[in-house]
């Protein structure tokens, strides 16, 4: 099976400060993206029901970007999210960059459309 490379953009109302807070913080975490998730340093640790994903916070700027490295992924795949601003609406773009088999590249791109809107309701667009 080969990997592939997916990118996706979303925009919010929701300002990039926002967004890094609910990509960040264990209690903003659990309340759109997964059951739960224990954080030590860079190392995250997320629970879905009752499986869990391990992951290191490789990159991180404020507001513009995390990058996570999944523990038992490829070396070269990665989960990523970066936020900019829309020069016409003023808009936050979110951006995310994750990989998957070729043959789930639709299964993941309306599992992050699903993930999204979730997100959308907590941040309030």
């Amino acid at each position: 099976m080969n990997r592939e490379k997916i990118e996706l953009e979303f925009l919010f109302r929701a300002s990039p400060h926002i967004l890094y807070t609910f990509l960040t913080s264990p209690a903003c975490l659990v309340r759109w993206f997964c059951d739960e998730v224990d954080i030590t340093g860079k190392n995250y640790s997320f629970f879905w029901s009752g499986s869990e994903e391990a992951a290191e916070l490789v990159e991180a700027e404020e507001n513009e970007r995390l990058r996570f490295k999944w523990e038992d992924g490829d070396d070269d795949e990665y989960l990523e999210f970066r936020f900019s601003k829309s020069p016409v609406t003023g808009e936050t773009i979110l951006n995310i960059t994750d990989f998957c088999d070729d043959d789930e590249i639709e299964d993941q791109k309306r599992y992050w459309e699903t993930e999204i809107e979730k997100l959308r309701k907590e941040t309030g667009g």
